[in-house]
């Protein structure tokens, strides 16, 4: 094991004081070896983890990796994710490469808390009661985070290799820096499931199953205990990742055997979740499965696990709004996703139902109230907190101010209105900036991993084996207040029709209700991978709407081909630098240039 220097500036936040004793050695640093004399050092191994996640959306690892799917596409024609997407990346652009070494960081700092005991064995206070609670928090931190990382590797990493196996990544349970370890292999992908279930439970023993204040009995526990804690890892999260863990295991291209067992997990932990969250969760300004998603809360109760927030931030504003409204236009919806959305009643435009509201001459007109909240449009206005004065208004027509051609502007005549404050506008004299963070599990996830892992154990409406029905699951999400704060679906007889038509046609249905709920939140991306068994399934091109005007208020709209999907593997690769770095790896099929 390295005998690496640890400085650590995630620390400073612990300090309550600078007595002489805590300064650090002349050198600036601490070492492997003395940082267990030091207790705030020992919590600095847990507490610099939470650095390692990102804090927004604005990545490669949200919003951006939709551009790689049929949801959004990048304006920035060299931008590493978009020449991904189009089969052109080259091995000195990998987007992917700080995530393996992050991942990796943060196992390194888990396993050194971890290894013999030494973190659980520090003494942090001098109370042996209070002392208990501290380090027990710490040493569930530590696994669950261990569990975090792998999973994070696995998804992004873990494919079929060139040998013809299914891999995940080296899994390390010792501090051994990865700098260092050239001769590491890639577990099986199944081992490295079974680990990541392993410190999910493991966790579970040490936490508490969540950090709320009313569920700390003793008041004076609340200094170490309770909502002090929140935005770390707890009980309840522990079950959320163990859901998702198991729902991608179980799915199609993980799954060649269909093995029942794996969908029926996915199901008992998710709806775990929903019923922690209902249940136990369900006090006065806590969660109500009616409420929309505030995305500019960091304590939203419909948060299962967030990170940190970044307070007075404007940076989903300025990467979705076009150069018209000071923003960069980074990415625009596609008119696939558009179609995705449904009519005013809950039907899809293609059903009879829906093409009864449908109109092709004012094609948002009649929409799903969710869209409203998701997508800008032409012609739609920017009101100002939804409901007030209109701040901007899409012109996306040929030579209208938003249409494609400047870098500003989206490339697909739409514009994304998702995480977006509707009360800013750099007009103002004070400008009203929100916290923006990133919400890695939220309610509405686990409705939609209950949905459809139970729909392929019990089909759509029996509720007998989980005391809920996959339809009903779906039915919480049709039904709650939107974004913006409208009505959901109040009567959805499309929702009675898809689940009478059984498992194979709800399951389809999930997977829409996924896409829509998850946009641009960078799932869709790993989803269409875990549901695909072919390339033919990824490698479809996505649309634009060309927009004519022909007088005013009149346009002629035209859905074509903005960009192609040119994708040789499932899977990301392994990094380059990596490849060349430790022999012993074996790439992922399709990548023959990156071995």
């Amino acid at each position: 094991m390295k005998k690496r220097t640890i400085t650590f500036l995630a620390i400073i936040g612990l300090l309550v004081s600078c007595n002489d004793f805590m300064e650090p050695y002349p050198n600036g640093g601490y070492t492997t070896d003395n940082i267990w004399d030091y207790q705030e050092m020992a919590q600095g191994l847990i507490v610099e983890c939470y650095t390692y996640m990102s804090t927004n959306y604005n990545n490669t690892e949200g919003a951006y990796l939709d551009g790689a799917t049929d949801n959004a596409v990048i304006t920035n024609t060299s931008n590493a994710i978009r020449r991904m997407a189009v089969g052109a990346l080259p091995t000195s652009s990998d987007p992917f490469l700080d995530y393996w070494t992050r991942d990796y960081d943060g196992i390194y700092l888990t396993n050194l808390f971890l290894k013999d005991s030494k973190g659980y064995n520090t003494r942090y206070l001098v109370d042996d009661y209070k002392n208990n609670l501290v380090r027990t928090q710490l040493q569930g931190e530590a696994f669950a985070l261990r569990a975090w990382f792998l999973w994070d590797l696995l998804q992004k990493f873990g494919g079929k290799g060139v040998n013809g196996e299914m891999l995940g990544v080296p899994i390390l349970l010792e501090p051994v820096d990865i700098e260092d370890a050239k001769q590491l292999e890639r577990n099986s992908y199944d081992e490295c499931v079974k680990q990541i279930i392993a410190d999910c439970d493991s966790a579970y023993k040490y936490l508490p199953v969540a950090h709320r204040d009313f569920l700390v009995t003793n008041e004076t526990d609340k200094a170490y205990a309770g909502s002090r804690y929140w935005g770390r890892f707890d009980g309840i999260t522990t079950r959320a990742i163990k859901a998702n863990v198991y729902l991608t295991w179980a799915s199609p291209r993980f799954n060649p055997n269909n093995d029942m067992s794996r969908w029926d997990l996915a199901a008992k932990y998710a709806k775990e979740v929903m019923d922690f969250k209902q249940n136990v969760d369900n006090v006065t300004n806590g969660f109500n499965k009616t409420t929309g998603v505030n995305w500019f809360n960091p304590n939203f109760p419909g948060i299962v696990f967030a990170s940190r927030y970044n307070n007075a931030n404007d940076a989903m504003e300025r990467m979705f709004y076009p150069g018209g409204f000071q923003g960069n236009g980074t990415m625009g919806a596609t008119h696939d996703l558009v179609d995705a959305f449904p009519m005013s009643n809950g039907y899809p435009k293609e059903h009879p139902e829906g093409a009864a509201l449908y109109d092709p001459q004012d094609p948002y007109k009649n929409r799903d109230p969710r869209f409203y909240s998701v997508i800008f449009y032409n012609q739609a206005q920017a009101k100002r907190n939804n409901t007030g004065a209109a701040m901007y208004t899409f012109e996306n027509w040929e030579e209208g101010k938003d249409a494609p051609g400047p870098i500003t502007n989206s490339r697909t005549n739409y514009h994304i209105k998702k995480f977006v404050f509707m009360g800013l506008n750099w007009s103002d004299n004070s400008l009203n900036r929100q916290p923006h963070s990133k919400f890695f599990i939220r309610w509405a996830h686990m409705c939609l991993a209950f949905a459809e892992a139970a729909n392929q154990v019990a089909g759509p409406t029996d509720a007998s084996k989980y005391g809920l029905s996959a339809k009903e699951a779906i039915s919480y999400l049709r039904a709650r207040k939107t974004y913006d704060n409208n009505n959901g679906f109040v009567t959805d007889p499309y929702l009675d029709e898809v689940a009478a038509a059984g498992k194979e046609v709800f399951n389809e249905f999930v997977k829409n209700e996924r896409r829509l709920e998850t946009c641009f939140e960078g799932m869709r991306f790993f989803d269409m991978r875990r549901w695909s068994t072919s390339l033919e399934e990824l490698n479809k091109p996505v649309h634009m709407m060309k927009i004519t005007r022909e007088s005013e208020n009149v346009f002629q709209y035209t859905p074509q081909v903005v960009e192609s999907r040119i994708y040789k593997s499932a899977y990301l690769p392994i990094p380059y630098q990596e490849m060349l770095r430790m022999g012993n790896l074996i790439q992922n099929e399709g990548w023959d240039s990156w071995k």
